[in-house]
Formats: C-alpha cells, structure tokens, sequence
C-alpha cells in the first residue's frame, strides 16, 4: 500500500552557478519535476511513494531513476522509452528572479500514454497527485485525465499543484483554461499567490475561497513566497509566517511544501474539510519551515530537510 502516487513530469534542472564575461551561464544538474520534488519531501517525512511517468533511455533518464530509488520513491511506474529524450529545464536568475527555459519539443515526461500508465499502482494508493505541466499537450495530457477519472473511481484523494510555467504552454489562455480544469477535479490544491493573481486577479484570501466555494476543494493552500502560507477548509482558515532564512535556490520549495503538508495531513488520518484550526496551523507551520529551509541549499530533492531539523526550527 502506497500513501501517495504522483504522475508527472520528470526532468533535469540545470541551475545557473555563475555567468562568465559573455553572459553564458555556468550550470549545475540536479533532479526535477514538481512530482518528484513532492514525492520525496513525503518520503523525507514518513510517507511512501510511486512515481507514474516517463523519461528515455539515455543518461539523464537513468541518473533520474536512481535519485528516485535513492529518495525511496518507488520507480515501476515509470517507461523508460528510446525514441524520446529526457526533458531538461535550464533556471537562470537575474537580479534574484528565476527564469525558465525548457528542451521538451517533446521531452519524454509528454510522451506518456495511458496504456502505459500501470494502474495497478493507483489501485494500491491513498492519494493520487497531479500538476499542471501533464496536461500542456498529448499524449499526456489523456493520459492524466485518464488516470484521474480512474483515481476518483477508486475513490481515492486528489492533490493538485497548478504549478504555472508559461513557456511551456501554446498561451497564457490555454494555461488557464488546462489549470481551472485541473482544479475542478482536485481535493487538495497546493497554489501559489502569483498562480492565484494570473487565474483570477484577486488577493490570495479570495482565491482560496474561490477554491472551496466554486470548485469544491476540500483544503487550500496557498503559498505567500517568504511571507508565509495561507490553508482554508471549511472549518476555518490560518496565516503563518515564514522562518527567516538566507535563501540561495528557491527551486522545488513550493514542491516541497506541497509534499510537506500533505506528509502532515496523511498522518492526522482525517478528512481535510475536517481539520481544526490547531491542525490546519499545525501542517502549516511545517510545511512552511521545510520549504524555507530548503532554500538554503541548491536543487530540489537535496535540499530538503530532516523532519528532525524541522521540528527544531519550528520550536526554536
């Protein structure tokens, strides 16, 4: 039995290290996908884990499945195809704002068919994950929608993360469309402040409303970047501060608040239109602190940190 199956994109992220005097960047490859960042931030905490996806037969592919295996995240899930190249994703940053390019024209992650898709590790799963960038072309995008309509079937949770990255959409129109669909079907949203103001243009506290009362999502979240966090139920709603950090790679930590708080919720072991104000303080409180300390080291599955860390920072 599995706590939370994620499908997805997988890829490698080069990160900008330096610039020499002609403005090319030197780069760093790490591990990434929203996915796998999730995944392993659930692993770090407790949770256990099978990734649904696709990457090729080729270098990356390979170290990819064996940073997977080393997070324990279980990996039959994923095709290792021939005939498509692993996605890559280069994050350069000026001024600290990121930027992203991306060689996936296709990359293998959207290449991924339905019949591929081993279904036998929805069956085993609590919870079933999704994001935004499987459903940017085809064939995964029926691929997902697919697995989605069989992991409600199965009457199993629903986590979404809209996780907005324009470049890899035909329009900013698209995006929106693709991403409000995304949350119709979601449980669980993970979402940022800046996804809230492109989907709706409205203040992060309306858009988690927006999402439990015209869309039906049972829990909220909503990232504030180093202000903190916002999570809405039904119940009621709390805001929390981030910890102060030194930040050096934001790369994954909205991933790995994501995972984070979903790690806290498995383990309360209730509903999450029932959570109480302490409970929903409680999951935000970690989540935040996880992901923030996360962005004190580069890369997204390296950086996160031990749920003993954690847990002394919260009370420090």
């Amino acid at each position: 039995m599995y706590d939370v199956v994620a499908l997805g994109e997988l890829l490698i992220d080069f990160a900008q290290l330096s610039v020499d005097g002609d403005g090319y960047p030197t780069m760093a490859a790490h591990a990434g996908g929203a996915p796998g960042n999730f995944l392993a931030a659930l692993n770090q905490y407790g949770a256990r884990t099978a990734f649904l996806g696709k990457v090729g037969d080729d270098t990356f592919g390979r170290l990819l499945l064996g940073t997977l295996k080393q997070a324990g995240i279980e990996t039959r899930g994923i095709v290792v195809d021939p005939t498509v190249f692993t996605t890559l994703a280069f994050v350069t940053f000026k001024d600290g704002d990121r930027s992203f390019s991306f060689a996936r024209k296709p990359g293998a992650d959207t290449m991924l068919r339905f019949d591929e898709v081993d279904l036998s590790l929805i069956d085993q799963t609590k919870v079933f994950h999704f994001g935004s960038l499987s459903l940017t072309g085809e064939p995964v995008r029926t691929a997902t929608r697919q697995a989605i309509a069989y992991a409600k079937e199965q009457g199993k949770l629903i986590t979404y993360d809209p996780n907005l990255r324009l470049p890899l959409w035909d329009s900013p129109e698209r995006a929106r469309e693709e991403i409000l669909w995304g949350l119709s079907q979601a449980d669980v949203v993970k979402i940022s402040d800046e996804e809230v103001s492109f989907l709706w243009d409205c203040q992060p506290q309306e858009g988690a409303r927006k999402l439990l009362e015209d869309y039906g999502v049972r829990l909220a979240m909503v990232t504030l970047g180093p202000k903190g966090c916002m999570l809405y139920n039904r119940k009621g709603s709390v805001t929390v501060s981030s910890p102060k950090v030194k930040p050096i790679d934001t790369t994954g930590a909205g991933d790995i608040f994501g995972g984070s708080a979903v790690s806290r919720l498995l383990k309360l072991g209730k509903a999450p239109e029932d959570l109480d104000q302490a409970e929903l303080e409680g999951i935000a409180r970690f989540a935040s602190t996880a992901a923030s300390l996360s962005t004190e080291h580069s890369g997204g599955i390296p950086s996160i940190p031990e749920e003993s860390v954690v847990l002394e920072r919260m009370q420090g």
